[in-house]
């Protein structure tokens, strides 16, 4: 099982190597898979085959009972970017991640399964890298100690490994040119911690959120607008490559210690506002004011100043408002009327933007009160529904059981039945 994510502050600043702080979330919010599946190695000297069939409960409304089935065999290529895109390209696209772990030739996997899932779809909430994780963890069940071998080095950590195909599989077989955030998050996070993820170098550090016993302590609360998004439909990419044209004109002032927006400081960027479009130095700003927002959030929430938690996180979503355009009016809405509750501490969008979901932190004794009036505000308005939860932070990818009757006793599943620190 895998996990949703929601992200408390830092968005659009993973794929520029910046700071992110995101939190997995409970359980009642995961993709689980279920089934079955063997691994066969011989002598054989035909091409290495990996065979699936699964089936999901929400990949075909109109046909829910229709099993999916892939042959994988020697060159298997993604589909091409002009290609329809489909749910189970993100299935077998992370699996195709773990072929080379397997011999070229004599081998055999087959797979079978079924997958459901509780995470909202296109809600920002990442149901496409939870889906991933739980596939990837599935797999690795099946490859007993075959798992991450074509991993050269020496202290490989597997969960960001697992993250990393996660990511390259919604890169290549999605055309989804997301981040590490969602993959690193939903395959490292521990019970009652956020996760800081410096997407430079993949370090994490776990970040508990203070705790107490008073009403004013604050939990998280999420709505989905139930405007749906796709970061793969071209605006996300957008931003990307305006990101990459702002290094480009730091570089020419000359800023060559700027390699990516990470490296820049604000007064970087007005140096360099005149070698700019006010588009691409607005991008910029959002960037590396995010970044500043993100840091700062960790301690925030560390020692429990809530307040200043709460200014940071306004503060984050009207630069994505204004600066990196990519919040909408339903959202936006949802955020003002947050933000104006007596007990609401901050709020913001979270996720890639374009619709979706926002996070706000609530004090404990108005949450109710709060949600109510969320949702009758937000359904006299635009005349639709809104789905709200509270979340505490949640822990990441996990084997929920495993069949030990069919299974020998490799490292593998030993590692996986010690108990957790």
């Amino acid at each position: 099982a895998a996990p949703g994510r929601v992200n408390l502050i830092g968005d659009h600043t993973d794929y520029t190597g910046g700071f992110v702080l995101p939190m997995a979330l409970s359980q009642d919010y995961s993709t689980v898979i279920y089934g079955t599946g063997f691994l066969k190695t011989g002598k054989g000297t035909g091409d290495t085959t990996i065979r699936v069939r699964f089936c999901s409960d929400a990949s075909n409304q109109e046909n829910p009972d229709m099993v999916e089935e892939r042959r994988i065999s020697g060159f298997y290529p993604p589909p091409h970017e002009d290609e329809k895109r489909t749910w189970a390209d993100y299935v077998v696209g992370t699996i195709v991640q773990y072929k080379d772990d397997l011999p070229k030739q004599g081998c055999q996997l087959e797979l079978c399964f079924a997958i459901s899932t509780s995470v909202p779809l296109n809600a920002g909430l990442s149901s496409s890298a939870s889906l991933e994780m739980a596939v990837a963890l599935f797999t690795e069940c099946f490859l007993h100690d075959l798992a991450y071998s074509s991993v050269s080095k020496a202290d490989k950590d597997i969960p960001t490994e697992r993250a990393l195909r996660g990511q390259k599989a919604e890169n290549e077989w999605a055309h989804s040119p997301c981040g590490i955030m969602d993959q690193m998050v939903i395959s490292k996070a521990t019970e009652g911690n956020l996760l800081l993820i410096d997407c430079r170098d993949f370090t994490t550090t776990n970040v508990p959120m203070k705790t107490g016993t008073g009403d004013k302590m604050p939990v998280v609360v999420i709505a989905n607008s139930g405007v749906t998004h796709s970061i793969a439909d071209g605006e996300y990419g957008k931003r990307r490559a305006e990101c990459y044209d702002a290094v480009q004109a730091m570089q020419e002032v000359p800023l060559y210690h700027v390699l990516s927006l990470r490296d820049a400081t604000l007064q970087d960027v007005k140096d360099t506002e005149e070698k700019m479009t006010s588009t691409i130095f607005n991008r910029a700003k959002h960037v590396v004011t995010e970044n500043q927002r993100t840091k700062e959030a960790k301690i925030c929430f560390r020692v429990g100043t809530w307040d200043r938690l709460g200014e940071l996180m306004a503060a984050s979503h009207a630069s994505l408002k204004d600066d990196f355009q990519v919040s909408c009016e339903e959202v936006d809405f949802m955020v003002d009327l947050a933000q104006k509750y007596e007990g609401v501490y901050g709020s913001r969008m979270t996720g890639g933007g374009f619709g979706g979901c926002t996070v706000s932190l609530v004090q404990k004794q108005a949450v109710d009160g709060f949600v109510e009036h969320l949702k009758l505000e937000y359904k006299e308005k635009y005349q639709k529904d809104i789905q709200t939860f509270v979340s505490e932070p949640g822990v990441g990818a996990r084997v929920l059981a495993i069949d030990m009757d069919c299974k020998g006793e490799s490292d593998f599943y030993k590692d996986q039945k010690k108990p957790k620190d």
